[in-house]
């Protein structure tokens, strides 16, 4: 069925003729496309976007700030990449949109935490009675996990209290520096637990990537590879797999055939031609926004509501974490402006249901170093007279914490296509519609207490925090999510569409529920599994 008012001219067919093709080039993307050519599988990738050109990463500059609000906004809307298409957000809570669309996708301006889920993540319906339980274990995802992080090059300690025994991380932890210091006194102090920080971080130098130089704020891009952004991790091994990676291809809709099944997408090439391209198995990887926005627009006579969504549940149950920083501020320099931006030391305290609170599930604790100078003088420095001696006072004098928390499935959270503002190809944009739930205010606002609570025991003169308005949407979740039952979920716990045959669909979308952590790694690893269900099957497609 083609957009809206725009019929096109017919579409030239690829005589290319792949096992597997996937769709979106970005965490899951990639991961599950190097794992298909591990096994022998011939893949074609379509990306929309384009391979991010290094030298012009903001911190390949000297004004890397400046460029970082601009050229490299992690907002579309703001940015304006040819690539993008328009983000609007409503709603009681708004969300400020994180997304890239490039080769690595939203990896590419990430900070590179990079937990694994806990083992209650999976079963939070059964445990407290709240979201649902996966379809999959943490046992059955964990030699995933392990895989990832192996080609990753995660650096961190293995051995956190909060999670099962597990094998060695590849690298060491990035030093804790002064920040990680005052935090880890002040969590002994308090008498809770702490571990350093798990990254996406080379500390080392690995598999032809630099050790990182610590110099910090690492969402503004990595000249030297470090950073474990998937355009530098898997995509260069997924290619000398023989995996054929299509760039400026904006797809427009799945194609199904007479049987149901999906067969293959149409989209726009680079020189703006609608072209074809086929295979037995059809993988979406698009991401929290992109992919309900593809299944949305692939509705056809069959699937009038969108492809893949009898349920009603594709674009429903959009989830973004309860994020919040808390921020000290110390009498002594802290040697806040060196190392890994989110590498100090962290907590799970307080992850678990516990019935003396007024919320289910939980938060982490993530110490961080100080703002950048933009950054810190954006927020604090008044202009004009006193905006230097606010800045002076408060520069290398701060300690960051981040905070995230479990944000629970909520069908009124959704996104929906937005026709009224499209793209450069005339296909529409998304709306987002999110309130923050009561579980989450009262979750965030505890979160928020303990961080102050964490900062005032390291020694802070003052301590302030940024509330839990806005809603930042780092973390997109939730709006194809799988399980077993095809009226309340969008594919199964192999991640292959109830309602079409041959359909996955694998990213941050299929989270059933969204943990308390950053969920990378956990993408990652589902798409590894998602990976190895498909090969397992071959014979089925062949």
């Amino acid at each position: 069925m083609a957009p809206r008012g725009r019929a096109g001219p017919e579409a030239v067919s690829d005589e290319t003729r792949p096992d597997v093709l996937v769709i979106g080039s970005g965490a899951a993307g990639a991961a599950l496309s190097l794992r298909l050519a591990e096994h022998g599988a011939r893949v074609v990738c379509l990306e929309q976007g384009d391979w991010v050109d290094r030298s012009r990463l903001p911190k390949a500059s000297l004004d890397w700030e400046v460029r970082g609000r601009r050229f490299w906004a992690a907002n579309p809307n703001v940015r304006r990449w040819p690539a993008d298409y328009p983000v609007g957000s409503e709603g009681e809570n708004p969300v400020d949109i994180y997304m890239y669309n490039a080769v690595g996708g939203s990896t590419i301006g990430f900070a590179g935490n990079y937990w694994r889920l806990a083992p209650s993540d999976f079963r939070v319906k059964t445990l407290d009675g709240v979201g649902v339980d996966w379809p999959l274990t943490y046992e059955e995802l964990a030699p995933y996990y392990t895989v990832n992080e192996s080609v990753v090059g995660v650096a961190g300690l293995a051995g956190d209290p909060c999670g099962p025994e597990r094998d060695p991380l590849p690298l060491p932890p990035a030093p804790l520096g002064r920040p990680g210091e005052l935090l880890r006194d002040a969590y002994e102090k308090l008498g809770w637990y702490w571990w350093p920080t798990e990254q996406a971080i080379a500390t080392a130098a690995y598999a032809g990537r630099a050790a990182c130089d610590n110099r910090g704020w690492c969402t503004f891009g990595c000249p030297h590879s470090s950073l474990g952004t998937a355009d530098v991790t898997y995509w260069p091994r997924a290619l000398k797999a023989g995996v054929e990676l299509r760039t400026g291809a904006r797809v427009r809709e799945i194609m199904t055939g007479p049987d149901g099944n999906a067969v293959g997408a149409r989209y726009y090439g680079a020189d703006g031609l609608i072209k074809e391209a086929r295979a037995p198995v059809v993988v979406v990887a698009c991401g929290g926004l992109g992919t309900p926005r593809l299944l949305m627009l692939s509705s056809s006579p069959s699937h009038p509501d969108g492809l893949a969504n009898s349920s009603g549940m594709v674009g429903k149950n959009l989830m973004t974490h309860v994020q919040s920083f808390a921020v000290g501020l110390f009498d002594d320099p802290v040697e806040g402006w060196q190392g890994t931006w989110g590498g100090t030391v962290s907590t799970r305290q307080f992850y678990e249901s516990d019935s003396s609170r007024d919320y289910t599930r939980g938060f982490i604790m993530s110490g961080c170093r100080g703002w950048s100078p933009l950054n810190l003088a954006l927020q604090v420095a008044p202009w004009g007279a006193g905006h230097h001696a606010a800045l002076d006072h408060r520069i290398n004098h701060e300690i960051v914490m981040y905070l995230c928390g479990e944000d629970l499935p909520e069908e009124t959270n959704r996104v929906e296509l937005d026709w009224d503002h499209q793209d450069r190809s005339g296909l529409p944009g998304i709306r987002t519609h999110y309130t923050l739930g009561e579980n989450s205010r009262h979750l965030g606002t505890d979160m928020i207490a303990h961080g102050r609570q964490v900062l005032e025991a390291a020694g802070a003169a003052s301590v302030r925090d940024f509330g839990l308005s806005p809603i930042w949407g780092w973390h997109l979740l939730g709006t194809a999510r799988m399980g077993d039952d095809p009226r309340t979920s969008v594919v199964d716990g192999s991640h292959q569409a109830h309602d079409v045959p041959r359909l996955f669909v694998v990213d941050g979308s299929s989270l059933p529920t969204s943990g308390g952590v950053n969920p990378t790694a956990t993408i990652q690893a589902l798409a590894l599994r998602c990976a190895d269900r498909i090969w397992d099957r071959r014979r089925d497609w062949s």
